[in-house]
């Protein structure tokens, strides 16, 4: 989405063939998560003073979060999607839950049997970073190189199991994009347990979407190289299809451009996809994602830039908000969202809550005046690169 120094934030259109419910989402650099109505008005907010940069309503009813990044993880908090803790909130911001691991980023699921995974980082052995392909070495690069891990853990904290991706990666063809930094392997960035308990996993660096069998580790599947570009967020769905927010900012052949594509991975054609055809108006580098809703539509997070917007099967726009929210980063000043969900307005999760514009109604009318949101009540703190 190209910016605009007088850009419009809050809603900028709705439509009846927009699936009706709410939205929630979170800023990445923020210490809030909101709820707005299909007007764009803002009818809950969670706080927390760690932050809030990506979230997951839970089926009952609680927020789980993982905060802003810790302030030393060794160097692993210097990349981005780091995180601090998991700390799950009720529906007025108390703690219920929490769990601190500094190397944990990402994504994360909570289990049906209340254990909860997460991707973590490790330090890779030094006989397989050496053989890791692909990439650049670039004179501020650590000594080390970081693999990604899934962790499982009890309520309590307990560590069930851990697995470590670089042994079972392919060293052909799991190779680094060579625009991108040797200082991590794959970057997974989303994680999804399949009705098998099986792993739907998005590794950035390598362009790849994979599945994982959670039993014996190892890969059923792969695709994404030479089709994908540093995709987020792919997503199973219920006729078997994969959906995938792929960002391609690093395309091989012509210019960059974000597009959705639904995959069917057994033939692996693409089924249906969105992407704007004017150079640049549907475009986010980092983060991001996309949501198939109950009535065909597709809810997308265009990260970058803070713009969350309902397409239909034909790929009209139906719904688009703008977040109002500008925050520090390590980039400068950023509106990024890393992903949005919507909810039904009768999902069970928040009958008999209020949802009310007018408990927001300072806030709203200023967002409504273009007024851009800085969330003054919290210290932002930005790690500091290293020397």
């Amino acid at each position: 989405m190209a910016w605009l120094t007088n850009r419009l934030i809050g809603l900028t259109y709705n439509n009846d063939q927009a699936f009706p419910g709410y939205t929630i989402f979170s800023s990445v650099r923020g210490h809030h998560a909101t709820i707005v109505d299909m007007q764009g008005q803002i009818v809950h907010q969670w706080h927390h003073e760690e932050g809030i940069q990506h979230l997951k309503f839970l089926d009952n009813g609680n927020l789980l979060i993982q905060t802003l990044p810790p302030e030393d993880a060794g160097g692993a908090e210097l990349i981005g999607g780091s995180a601090g803790a998991l700390i799950e909130l009720d529906w007025h911001g108390n703690t219920v839950w929490e769990h601190r691991d500094v190397m944990m980023h990402h994504d994360y699921v909570r289990l049906q049997n209340g254990n909860t995974i997460y991707f973590a980082w490790d330090k890779l052995p030094g006989d397989i970073s050496r053989q890791v392909q692909g990439g650049h070495h670039h004179e501020e690069d650590p000594d080390i190189m970081w693999g990604d891990l899934i962790r499982e853990i009890t309520p309590v904290g307990d560590i069930v199991s851990e697995w470590y991706s670089w042994e079972h990666l392919s060293f052909d063809e799991d190779q680094i994009c060579p625009l991108e930094s040797h200082k991590e392997w794959t970057h997974a960035n989303s994680l999804e347990v399949l009705d098998n308990g099986d792993w739907l996993i998005s590794f950035r660096l390598t362009s790849t979407v994979a599945i994982v069998d959670h039993k014996t580790g190892e890969f059923t599947w792969k695709w994404g190289p030479d089709q994908l570009s540093h995709q987020h967020n792919a997503s199973m769905l219920g006729n078997g299809n994969i959906l995938i927010f792929d960002n391609g900012c690093h395309r091989k052949r012509g210019p960059n451009f974000s597009r959705i594509v639904e995959l069917d991975r057994e033939t692996e054609d693409i089924t249906w996809s969105f992407f704007n055809p004017t150079v640049v108006a549907f475009y986010s580098f980092m983060v991001s994602g996309c949501e198939r809703l109950p009535n065909g539509n597709t809810l997308i997070t265009e990260g970058a830039s803070g713009r969350l917007f309902e397409v239909t099967q034909d790929h009209e726009v139906v719904w688009e908000f703008i977040s109002p929210w500008t925050l520090p980063s390590s980039f400068g000043p950023t509106p990024a969202v890393f992903r949005s969900y919507r909810m039904a307005s009768d999902d069970p999760r928040i009958d008999g809550r209020s949802l009310s514009p007018e408990t927001y109604g300072e806030l709203n009318a200023a967002i409504a005046d273009g007024e851009v949101q800085r969330e003054p009540d919290f210290e932002h703190r930005i790690p500091a690169k290293k020397e």
